[in-house]
């Protein structure tokens, strides 16, 4: 299929073809789902921590006779039902982290794109290059394009003035294209791409 593309000043800038094996699928959201959910299982530090009884720095003394006292029987007053002891089943430090195949990771980004282009939240660009690096001569420009929250993904190479610009924009996200990922692609609104991010695209999936 043919989609406009543009400048960053709002001008038509040509035509580019998109591949329907990319931008064509039928989104599927339960792919789309299961790679969001691996990526932040993924990110998660998994520094949690609670201290057991091993662990907490109370007596192990028994607390009083076993018999006579009239009371329930008990020994340290490490265990969980005493305030100040060691917290029963808590948190330990562990990875969230969890396999997925790389052919469903692959399928997940083409659903992803394809249901940003099916949405019309896909944007074409034929460069993201600035003169200068001025975030509010940027700040404009997106204004033209009615950009407001945002994910450019450039080549394999970002033009520096353009990330130094960009950079301080809240709602709005560069990566290069190896970097494209389905999370970053749904939490935001729009997607542009530039052309060289489409060619990299589509040789990746060839």
């Amino acid at each position: 299929m043919d989609l406009n593309v543009t400048t960053l000043e709002g001008k038509e800038a040509g035509k580019v073809s998109l591949s329907d094996a990319i931008f064509g699928l039928e989104p599927r959201e339960d792919i789309i789902a299961r790679v969001v959910r691996w990526q932040l299982a993924k990110k998660q530090q998994g520094t949690h921590k609670a201290k057991g009884r091993a662990e907490v720095a109370r007596t192990g003394a028994k607390m009083f006779k076993q018999k006579g006292t009239g009371r329930a029987r008990h020994h340290s007053a490490r265990a969980p039902q005493f305030r100040g002891g060691g917290k029963a089943h808590g948190p330990v430090v562990r990875s969230h982290a969890h396999d997925l195949p790389k052919k469903v990771r692959a399928l997940g980004l083409r659903h992803a794109l394809s249901a940003k282009l099916r949405a019309e939240e896909l944007i074409i660009v034929d460069s993201l290059v600035a003169a200068e690096a001025k975030t509010k001569v940027l700040t404009g420009a997106f204004a033209t394009l009615g950009l407001t929250n945002v994910l450019f993904i450039g080549g394999t190479e970002l033009d520096s003035n353009f990330k130094l610009a960009a950079q301080n924009i809240p709602n709005v996200d560069v990566l290069p294209v190896q970097g494209i990922n389905v999370y970053d692609i749904l939490r935001r609104g729009k997607l542009v791409l530039s052309k060289a991010a489409v060619e990299a695209l589509e040789e990746r999936f060839k």
